[in-house]
């Protein structure tokens, strides 16, 4: 059974960074404590991999390339909404537990007990994106470019999911409860399907294609495979990878300009 997190160990009167970093701690620790989480998130993510690169991939063709160097980078960028889904359950579960009630009686900026999570949560999502990446390169995966480039895409991932991070804070906030929070999660997937990451644009109806090339996660999926294919970039998708790495980095900053307020206002109003 889960030890519980004493609140009151947080160092009162603490400054923004001081208790961010001591809430992150505590939420890492609870989370490295219910093993359960890590075994399943890996084995999901592991299970969907494979069965877009083994079962789907001999019947799909992109063009100068193969098709594993095509979607691993898209499952990768992907992969940080998939943990999204653990960030809602678990603010939900603290607002049940009575746990942010604590949190909240402490002399501590309140914006930290949202920062704090956010922290955490971008931590594991950084262990979760090294596995997948170690899985891609087992199955197959090749980076075209230079480790420059592949470490860039490496990050440019975690800033993306640091962004949507802040999203399903929101809908942990929103939610009332765990179920609900986890539920609400999944009204995101549809938007991992209608993008770039496992298929090519051009191949979906013109009506889609619209929606499909101005939505965060083509911006993103397209960054990351840019900067994996390196020169080859221009010939597989047209143009070079800077081209698409400054979309994706306003995309998430303009997610967090909307969601770190969003998040704020709905955790002062509970």
């Amino acid at each position: 059974m889960t030890a519980p997190i004493d609140a009151t160990s947080i160092p009162t009167g603490a400054s923004l960074v001081d208790a961010s970093l001591a809430i992150a701690r505590r939420t890492i620790r609870k989370f490295v404590r219910t093993p359960q989480l890590v075994v399943v998130g890996t084995i999901q993510g592991a299970m969907f991999l494979l069965i877009f690169r083994y079962v789907f991939g001999g019947a799909i063709g992109i063009r100068g390339v193969p098709y594993v160097d095509f979607v691993v980078p898209g499952f990768v960028a992907t992969s940080v909404l998939f943990a999204g889904m653990n960030t809602a359950a678990g603010v939900a579960e603290d607002l049940e537990q009575g746990f942010t009630d604590r949190l909240r009686s402490l002399p501590i900026p309140r914006v930290a007990v949202l920062t704090g999570r956010a922290l955490a949560d971008t931590g594991v999502l950084t262990w979760n994106l090294a596995f997948t990446v170690a899985l891609g390169l087992a199955v197959g995966f090749r980076v075209h470019g230079s480790l420059a480039g592949g470490l860039a895409a490496f990050a440019l991932c975690v800033l993306f999911g640091f962004a949507f991070t802040w999203m399903f804070v929101v809908i942990g906030l929103v939610s009332g409860n765990a179920q609900a929070a986890q539920g609400m999660s999944l009204l995101v997937f549809p938007l991992t399907f209608v993008s770039s990451a496992y298929v090519p644009v051009d191949t979906m109806p013109g009506w889609l294609q619209a929606f499909a090339n101005h939505q965060p996660i083509t911006a993103m999926v397209d960054a990351v495979r840019a900067l994996c294919l390196g020169d080859r970039a221009v010939e597989v998708m047209g143009h070079p990878a800077g081209h698409y790495v400054v979309p994706a980095i306003v995309w998430s900053l303009a997610l967090l300009i909307v969601l770190v307020p969003l998040a704020v206002a709905c955790f002062r109003r509970g």
